[in-house]
């Protein structure tokens, strides 16, 4: 061959657009495109971006095999580039479009570095002689990424490449994958849910706030929630008659108990009542003053967690507390979602009243920009965030081992930076 190295540049279409956003799929078929043509494996890097699309390169000690997908269109865009004649692009074109169940592929070949255009010079490399063998290529490493993101900003995780779970829903699609810095991470229609190393923040901070504040919490309803978190700190608190859970998504269950067994801890409790069904129905069925805290433990507002962020929802809601009830909802990034954190305190405040609805701040390393807001509202006038027993709650931090929550976190959650405040008082 008078060339260096051989270039393919291929095009996939109509692709399995399941298997365009798969990015352990598309991982796993690359290397093994590059293997079965004989090509060393070096390394690969593959990032997932959400909610759709796929970017990776496979390096080989021959150069590399490198790929974009676009699963909305059913394409993918490959290079195939290998020096020498030892391997073989087209085999790799051949395993690529079966395993992307491509309807067809179309490419273009060009050689790269003719050899009757340059020049070759010899030259030596010194190096210092250390007196041990040469060491042989090492084992291939594997970099694939899960990355949440929108137009302005995005999160990416390293995992393994090992996903747990998959499965689609009539609601969306569950999945768990194994990162490396925060452990098995559960995600719905790719964002990030919670993570076995950060979790108990979002679980301490929106269950033990009211539970303290309020004082004498007997029955609790959890909307959402179906990773077992929220009613897992609940049910650390002897003094709580019954939890009762509606979750939509059985998968949801199911995944967290296979996969995140520590926050699914609480699913076998004899005071969890678990209701698989529509929370929205279930609020809107459920009898009056039936509830002393109510938990909104829901997704973004999106999907099945759309209406769940409603004016006509919380009414329901407030319709369900006791006198002196408390309801808790995940009230999204003043940061990063900031028309809809304004909004939904707007809401509150037209329900329960403006000096009955509070905002409460965690810090959640896997949440988009990792500021998280709460919102703590209250029927009565007798309950305030502010006003619990404090040597309780030290107490009960201490002897639960609680990784977040205490008496002081407590207190300082509720001291909101300036921008929050100012987003807070104005309607815009």
């Amino acid at each position: 061959m008078d060339a260096l190295g051989r270039h393919i540049l291929v095009e996939f279409y109509n692709c399995s657009p399941e298997l365009m956003n798969d990015v352990v799929h598309i991982e796993n078929s690359m290397v093994a495109a590059a293997e079965t043509a004989g090509a060393t494996v070096i390394n690969s890097t593959f990032h997932h971006f959400s909610p759709y699309g796929v970017s990776g390169v496979v390096v080989i000690q021959e150069s590399h095999l490198a790929i974009h997908t676009w699963p909305e269109y059913g394409y993918a865009a490959v290079d195939l580039f290998t020096c020498g004649d030892s391997v073989d692009p087209w085999v790799s074109y051949n395993y690529l479009i079966d395993a992307f169940k491509a309807s067809h592929g179309s490419s273009m070949e060009c050689l790269r570095g003719q050899q009757s255009l340059l020049k070759r010079t010899d030259f030596t490399v010194e190096a210092r002689d250390s007196g041990q063998p040469v060491a042989s290529i090492p084992r291939i490493t594997r970099d694939v990424w899960f990355t949440e993101r929108d137009e302005n900003i995005a999160l990416s995780l390293k995992h393994t490449g090992n996903q747990l779970y998959k499965k689609q829903s009539p609601y969306q699609k569950v999945e768990v994958f194994e990162t490396l810095a925060y452990g098995n991470m559960l995600t719905l229609d790719g964002m990030v849910m919670c993570t076995q190393k950060d979790e108990y923040v979002y679980h301490e901070m929106i269950t033990h706030v009211p539970f303290f504040s309020h004082g004498n919490v007997k029955r609790a309803l959890v909307i959402g929630g179906g990773d077992g978190g929220t009613v897992r700190e609940l049910l650390r608190h002897d003094s709580i008659d019954e939890v009762v859970l509606v979750e939509i998504d059985e998968l949801v269950i199911e995944a967290c108990k296979a996969h995140l067994p520590e926050t699914a801890s609480a699913f076998g409790h004899p005071k969890l009542k678990l209701l698989v069904e529509d929370g929205i129905k279930y609020i809107q069925e459920c009898a009056n003053e039936a509830f002393d805290l109510i938990i909104v433990d829901s997704a973004d507002p999106v999907g099945p967690g759309e209406g769940l962020f409603t004016a006509e929802f919380y009414s329901e809601v407030h319709r369900c507390l006791t006198a002196e009830g408390v309801m808790i909802t995940q009230s999204e990034s003043p940061r990063f979602n900031t028309k809809v954190f304004v909004e939904i305190f707007e809401t509150y405040k037209g329900i329960f009243g403006q000096d009955n609805v509070h905002c409460y701040l965690a810090a959640i390393p896997t949440y988009p920009t990792g500021t998280w807001s709460f919102s703590f509202s209250t029927k009565g006038s007798n309950v305030h965030p502010k006003k619990f027993n404090q040597e309780a709650a030290a107490a009960f931090s201490r002897e639960q081992g609680l990784r977040y929550y205490n008496e002081d976190i407590h207190v300082a959650a509720f001291a909101l930076p300036n921008f929050v405040k100012d987003l807070l008082s104005s309607k815009a």
